[in-house]
């Protein structure tokens, strides 16, 4: 099986950069610790053992191994702590029921983690600095703390590591299916196929290149992406992630925290995991019969079938009912049936416990007497989105005005204020940063950029909270339009419904326990 985790989240967001302003240094590097005096909190060097590396290879080698949890960002400031706590719970839960697999995470052993400073906690850097760098240079986690990862790190998370240890896992039938956990940052393409997760030094794994490798494969594949846009992983359905295609040629199927053209709630640096929102955090708790908190849930809230037993459908189940986040999980079932089930026409009578959970627990709690409803509703909240879209437009329009001039007034005075690395920087700053200072205290064009920019953050925050709030009803209408589906594909029956029960069995499968039934070629 393969599963792929968050925490799911695009990238962080920072005030923003409208194009053009990399002329005025928008895309220049932070300013250096000379500048930024008292600057603590860089990673700290790797303390693993070199010992540890033999294993960690012959494990990544090893075409038996029954997981593969394999995370964190892009950069330093992208691996933030609640994906390494999402990959320790994963790697402890899937340790238990399977034996040892592989943990890739970050930039490898010893990797930094962003974690969030505690209120107790005092910034540190030179606030004039920190003006500028945020003016001229904005980015993540300036913040932050960075620390060692606690995790048993056996290799870095690096697209070519990821795709190596697939390749290795399935290289042969292997002694059961493969489970694969994926947490990070997922990036929109121009299709689903183009989605991707971005993965350690700048590099990323796309729908379309895991498919191919998936295609040359034998061993059975579960694939779970807690990503942003993770639901473009539903494309390995088909072979090459191409409808033209048609089905995959491998059994396989997977679990996603959200729809390809949908961001997903994580990625968060604080450490506090109350405080923190996702769909891996709820998936991988109902795994082990709890809620997000880690508090033992009635067995009927999550084994939906009664058997003593948690599937990866009723954990992921789970998730659709208690997030209150931005998710919108879906699955390669679902994805099936809006490629083969018939838009109307009769319908069969079926049992689908995991659908009929959703619709009853969404509707009770979103006042819905009739379920259907759910679509109109969304409708609505969608055109309010869509109006605070364009007004956040505005609000960056307005913001990059303010951008300009503001930086214009700076440069003017003080040429070289956006280039921490010129070689007349650290002079420059020394004998001026007090009028610098002055000059950021009064100067009407950057405290209108100041005001810019906390109108763009409003508008951001209000778009989240409609997202946050329309991902309910979105969930409990894709719900009622998948028991239709596929009451409708059932009626219809033949090699395309058996694909879907094929797929269905394979979702409902036990982490490290082969699916009841394979997927058909």
């Amino acid at each position: 099986m393969i599963l792929a985790a968050p925490a799911g989240c695009a990238l962080p967001s920072s005030p923003a950069v409208a194009e053009g302003q990399a002329d005025a240094g928008a895309e220049l590097p932070p300013l250096p610790p000379a500048a930024v005096s008292g600057e603590s909190g860089a990673p700290a060097p790797s303390t693993a053992p070199a010992a540890a590396a033999a294993p960690a290879a012959a494990r990544a080698s090893d075409p038996t191994i029954p997981w593969i949890v394999a995370g964190g960002g892009s950069l330093p400031e992208h691996n933030q702590v609640s994906i390494e706590q999402d990959l320790a719970l994963a790697a402890e839960i899937l340790g238990e029921v399977a034996g040892r697999g592989l943990v890739l995470f970050a930039g490898g052993p010893g990797a930094a983690v962003q974690v969030q400073r505690g209120e107790d906690e005092a910034s540190v850097g030179d606030p004039v600095a920190l003006a500028l760098a945020d003016l001229f240079a904005p980015r993540g986690g300036r913040g932050a703390i960075y620390r060692p990862t606690t995790l048993a790190v056996d290799g870095p998370a690096s697209a070519d590591a990821v795709k190596e240890a697939l390749r290795a896992a399935l290289a042969g039938p292997g002694e059961g299916p493969l489970l694969l956990y994926v947490a990070g940052h997922g990036e929109i393409g121009e299709g689903p196929r183009d989605n991707r997760v971005d993965l350690w030094a700048q590099s990323a794994l796309r729908v379309g290149e895991l498919a191919e490798l998936l295609d040359e494969g034998e061993r059975p594949v579960t694939v779970v992406v807690t990503t942003c846009f993770s639901g473009g992983f539903g494309e390995l359905v088909f072979a090459g992630a191409d409808p033209a295609r048609g089905p995959a040629p491998t059994p396989r199927c997977g679990l996603f925290a959200s729809t390809w053209d949908l961001e997903a709630s994580g990625c968060d640096p604080n450490p506090d995991r109350r405080a923190q929102e996702g769909y891996g955090l709820h998936f991988l708790h109902a795994l082990r019969g709890q809620d997000r908190d880690g508090a033992a849930l009635e067995g009927a809230l999550v084994d939906l079938d009664g058997d003593g037993r948690i599937s990866l459908l009723e954990a992921h189940t789970r998730a659709r009912i208690a997030g209150r986040g931005l998710d919108v999980p879906t699955t390669t079932s679902e994805r099936w049936l809006r490629e083969a089930a018939p838009a109307e026409g009769p319908t069969a009578a079926l049992s689908l416990p995991e659908e009929e959970a959703v619709i009853a627990a969404l509707a009770r709690e979103l006042g819905l007497d009739e379920p259907e409803r759910a679509a109109d509703v969304l409708a609505g909240l969608e055109a309010e989105i869509d109006d605070a879209r364009e007004a956040l437009a505005d609000a960056e329009a307005a913001e990059d005005a303010a951008y300009r001039r503001a930086a214009a007034a700076l440069l003017a005075r003080w040429p070289v204020a956006d280039d921490p690395w010129h070689p007349d920087f650290k002079d420059m700053y020394d004998r001026s940063k007090a009028a610098i200072a002055e000059h950021l205290a009064a100067d009407p064009d950057y405290l209108a950029y100041l005001g810019a920019r906390a109108e763009v953050d409003r508008w951001q925050g209000r778009i989240g909270d409609l997202r946050g709030d329309a991902a309910r009803y979105e969930r409990l209408g894709r719900a009622v339009e998948t028991r239709a589906l596929a009451g409708r594909l059932a009626h219809q029956g033949g090699p395309a419904w058996e694909r879907y029960q094929g797929l269905l069995a394979c979702e409902r499968g036990l982490p490290g326990a082969p699916a009841a039934a394979p997927v058909l070629p």
